[in-house]
């Protein structure tokens, strides 16, 4: 049943909330509700958080700046969701540049040059977050292509335009704000070069274009930032946008007219929506104009800054040659200790991917987390490292150095029915030594560590056997010892004088 309100014009004249109370109380009269006040209604909470939340229009703010990007949206996105546009593969799009600041904004920005820093990047998170390696791939698979141009002779205003040779997604240029400016960009790699292909293909992922606008600083360096923002592209082979923009636009004109309601207009244009700078678009004045998309080479830390571990197991003897051995990240590390350890653990290349994570960050990832960020090797490498996951050791030896003296601790004392005392007894303490090479020198090493024996003063070491004969300690001997095997240490002067001799009883 539908119901219809009819309302004259000397009504409406009278008072809208009157009138709506009039009318509505019949209604609620008949479905038997009782009267229905619509000024109770009005006075509800959530109407007063409704327009209390409403900004003025007086504080509404534009952002200085806005970006176009002349190629039309797709019509095959849903209201509200973000918009999608084609690109062909290395076709010249235009970008235009508008100052849009009001009156006395930013006046600091008068008759003065600003810089721009535009990139293609991956819309997907988890290939941002591997976004090197993709990279790599791609130039390894495109020798001497890049992935982003400026198509300079088109675009007009700029000055400057610069690309670098690493940086094959990025390029900057310097623009007039009293002038027209348009930059055009030529997008080189199609969506589906880094997507996995079975059986015969399968859609291509998404790229953004990002703008990133500075002010130049008191240095001289375009390092303050004023705005950014970006689009999510997709790029086809060279007129497969314009066929997939028609199949778009065809599917939509087979829905219904409700089904069309759900689906945003294609617009002519493309316009750039706000977002926050791409991580490393701040440089210190110190570093080149353009940012690296590059993590740190290897070769930039020397490899004494990487010490190798002498014992992987967790528990090994903490022997002067181990002691610069990395240690466990700890759940307090700040960012900055974060960053050391992963140097010192070898993942240097992941320093720059992982500069806002904290120890606690690190430590909450999954072994399937940074199997997708760091790839299948260094993730399984660096989830063993952060968990203190290690080989077992090879040959695992208990060994005591024997001691006339006995330390007070180590004493026992009691009285017998004659007040006698009892003969103290010694506890002997072992330390367990964890071997990997299993070679007579890599024990000889661990227990002159363990007795507090300069390694250059031990002339022989002999295991005692059957009868107390002493047979010299050899690879052959250390590679057939049991695992947890137990020896006392005995050292004896060299007939010389010169040096120790260890005996393994």
């Amino acid at each position: 049943m539908a119901w219809v309100l009819k309302m004259d014009d000397a009504s409406i004249e009278s008072g809208l909330v009157h009138d709506f109370d009039a009318s509505l109380s019949g209604i609620g009269q008949e479905l038997g509700a009782g009267a229905y006040s619509m000024s109770d209604v009005l006075a509800l909470p959530i109407f007063k958080q409704e327009d209390s939340s409403l900004p003025p229009e007086s504080e509404t703010k534009n952002p200085p700046f806005q970006y176009v990007l002349c190629a039309a949206t797709s019509p095959a996105v849903k209201l509200h969701d973000e918009t999608l546009t084609y690109l062909n593969q290395g076709q010249s799009y235009e970008v235009r540049m508008l100052d849009n600041r009001k009156q006395d904004e930013l006046p600091e920005l008068t008759n003065k040059m600003v810089k721009s820093i535009v990139r293609v990047v991956f819309h997907d998170r988890r290939l941002q977050y591997t976004e090197h390696q993709q990279l790599e791939g791609w130039k390894w698979n495109r020798p001497g292509d890049r992935l982003l141009d400026i198509d300079i002779p088109m675009s007009v205003g700029i000055v400057e335009p610069k690309t670098h040779p690493s940086q094959l997604n990025a390029a900057e240029f310097l623009w007039d704000l009293n002038k027209r400016t348009s930059v055009f960009v030529q997008v080189h790699c199609i969506s589906t070069e880094f997507t996995p292909r079975k059986h015969g293909g399968e859609k291509g992922v998404p790229f953004r274009i990002q703008l990133d606008t500075f002010a130049q600083g008191d240095a001289g360096e375009y390092t303050e930032h004023l705005h950014s923002a970006s689009c999510q592209i997709k790029v086809f082979k060279p007129k497969g946008a314009d066929r997939k923009q028609k199949t778009d636009r065809e599917k939509m004109e087979k829905r219904s007219p409700q089904e069309k309601e759900k689906y945003q207009p294609s617009y002519d244009t493309t316009i750039l929506s706000e977002c926050s700078p791409w991580p490393d678009a701040y440089v210190s004045p110190n570093q080149a104009a353009t940012p690296s998309f590059a993590s740190t080479p290897l070769s930039t830390y020397t490899t004494s800054s990487v010490p190798d571990s002498e014992s992987s197991s967790p528990n090994h003897q903490a022997d002067p040659v181990s002691l610069g051995n990395s240690e466990q990240l700890s759940p307090t590390a700040t960012i900055q200790d974060a960053q050391k350890w992963l140097l010192k653990n070898r993942f240097n290349s992941y320093a720059r991917l992982f500069s806002h994570f904290s120890g606690s960050d690190l430590l909450k990832l999954t072994r399937d987390d940074l199997v997708q960020i760091c790839g299948p090797a260094d993730g399984i490498r660096l989830f063993n490292a952060l968990k203190s996951r290690s080989v077992r050791p090879r040959l695992t030896v208990y060994v005591c150095q024997e001691s006339p003296q006995e330390s007070p601790l180590l004493k026992r004392h009691a009285n017998s029915e004659n007040g006698e005392h009892i003969i103290p007894c010694s506890l002997h303490v072992y330390h367990a030594l964890y071997l990997e090479d299993l070679t007579a020198a890599e024990l000889i090493r661990k227990m002159a560590c363990v007795c507090n024996l300069p390694l250059g003063t031990i002339n022989q070491v002999y295991r005692q056997g059957p009868t107390g004969i002493h047979i010299l300690l050899s690879d052959q001997m250390v590679y057939n010892l049991p695992d947890e095997s137990c020896f006392l240490i005995s050292t004896v002067k060299d007939e010389l004088g010169e040096g120790l001799h260890l005996i393994l009883k």
